[in-house]
């Protein structure tokens, strides 16, 4: 994978980003030869077009990449990153004068669409290589890419090699490269250590279920991320259909961004307290596993009455929330692969995420505009909290009727995550490649939330 910018050289030939409505006028001030070149190949500056204008010797002397109309700016991301892979070997630069966000998104979208997972076949990396544009600060566009490249290398491993297990040492490695440090507890030393729901979920699995510890940072406000790690889904004994289980690799996507995340924040040196938990199970289907009908007590010691076994994330995510609460930091955020009914509401590309704070959502939601990282502010609906009270025990692991879904999750979670709290209902798969996005795994809102941490936490 190519994933960092060129070293500057006088060399690196230019790349011209060009709007439809700017190319007459640019084309009109170039030689003749460019003018006639661009005319015999009809370039218009479409959306995502890619021209090379050779040289007098033959070889391309310049890139056009085409953004489209500017008025359809909203429908198009990282134009840059998808015309990467048209481009020749060897080094190129920016040539066109940008605002600074459309600057950064440029050149970070060159940097992502240099990831290939390689693990299983081999991938060919793009040849072509950028100079860092002028402004721009490099080693943060750096980081964030190779923080995306860790989640998505995490949700494209299969879960035959990405289990509980596999998932610790993922977590452990990154610890290491930054100095966090890790403690995990497994199996049934999760029942001596009050985290019932994390163990009950996962105790049906050969694979032992743990929680995953990680602390990084001495100074600073204290920012807790909670991932969903469920390494694989069979829904339990509410057995999924094969149509849905077809993807359950994906389901630990929450924890794959976070343990992102965090190395963004860890590479980029951020004066915080940072916490990592993830609860890592395998929802499988043994003699003992959870059953519907049982009654699970929480680490919050709120019982929970499971109707459906496949409605397991937010189980093991309460006890994991629960935990967090005991630190009181500054700000918590959940990530997690959680409900179908997020996809139904805003579909694949829109990272829906649930807070009250008003000021903390309107700091995400900017965020996420300035970066390109889209993100949906969902409401904690208060009038649904009775959905998740059925009456023989404190709450309902999934209420009936099948009305809300992405929405009584988030309240059930509330009901033991410490304030202030977001909470993230991701997809964190591209079903279909885009630019700089390859068809697979991929973070939602790990770019936004970093851009807006420093507002989010002070100390």
């Amino acid at each position: 994978m190519s994933l960092v910018f060129a070293p500057a050289t006088d060399t690196a030939r230019p790349i011209h980003l060009l709007t439809s409505e700017r190319f007459e006028a640019w084309v009109a001030d170039q030689p003749e030869a460019v003018r006639t070149w661009a005319a015999a190949n009809a370039f218009t500056a479409a959306a995502g077009s890619v021209l090379l204008v050779p040289g007098p010797e033959g070889g391309a002397a310049m890139a056009l990449v085409g953004l489209g109309k500017a008025a359809e700016a909203p429908r198009h991301r990282f134009l840059l990153g998808g015309a990467r892979a048209r481009l020749p070997e060897g080094a190129w630069r920016i040539a066109t004068d940008l605002q600074p966000e459309a600057r950064d998104e440029a050149a970070l979208g060159w940097l992502l669409a240099g990831y290939r997972f390689d693990r299983y076949a081999k991938a060919e990396a793009p040849k072509a290589t950028l100079v860092a544009p002028e402004g721009c600060d490099a080693p943060r566009l750096e980081a964030i890419a190779a923080g995306e490249a860790l989640t998505r290398d995490l949700v494209n491993t299969p879960a035959s090699d990405m289990g509980p297990d596999e998932l610790e040492q993922a977590a452990r490695r990154l610890a290491n490269s930054f100095g966090a440090e890790v403690s995990v507890t497994t199996g049934d030393a999760l029942l001596e250590n009050n985290f019932p729901m994390i163990h009950a979920v996962g105790r049906a699995a050969p694979r032992a279920p743990r929680l995953i510890d990680m602390t990084w940072g001495s100074e600073g406000p204290r920012l807790t991320l909670v991932g969903k790690g469920v390494c694989f889904d069979t829904g339990g004994l509410n057995l999924k259909p094969g149509s849905s289980m077809g993807l359950m690799k994906k389901d630990m996507g929450g924890a794959a961004t976070v343990l992102g995340l965090a190395h963004m924040i860890m590479a980029l040196k951020l004066p915080l307290r940072l916490r990592v938990l993830i609860p890592a199970v395998e929802n499988a289907v043994a003699g003992n596993a959870f059953r519907p009908g049982d009654i699970l007590t929480s680490r919050k010691g709120l019982t929970v009455e499971i109707n459906n076994t496949d409605a397991e994330g937010r189980l093991v995510l309460a006890d994991a929330l629960a935990l967090a609460a005991e630190d009181a930091p500054d700000l918590t955020i959940s990530m997690a692969t959680l409900t179908g009914a997020a996809r139904v509401a805003v579909g694949p590309d829109l990272a829906p995420f649930y807070c009250d704070d008003e000021a903390v959502a309107a700091a995400l939601s900017a965020a996420g505009r300035k970066v390109r990282d889209p993100l949906w502010r969902m409401p904690f609906w208060a009038p649904y909290e009775p959905m998740i009270e059925p009456g023989i025990a404190d709450l309902d692991n999934a209420p009936s009727g099948g009305m809300a879904g992405s929405i009584t999750a988030a309240l059930f979670l509330r009901r033991f995550a410490p304030a202030p709290y977001v909470h993230f209902d991701i997809y964190a798969w591209q079903p279909s490649a885009a630019p700089a996005r390859p068809k697979g795994g991929v973070g939602m809102g790990a770019r936004a939330i970093l851009e807006a941490l420093p507002g989010l936490v002070k100390a």
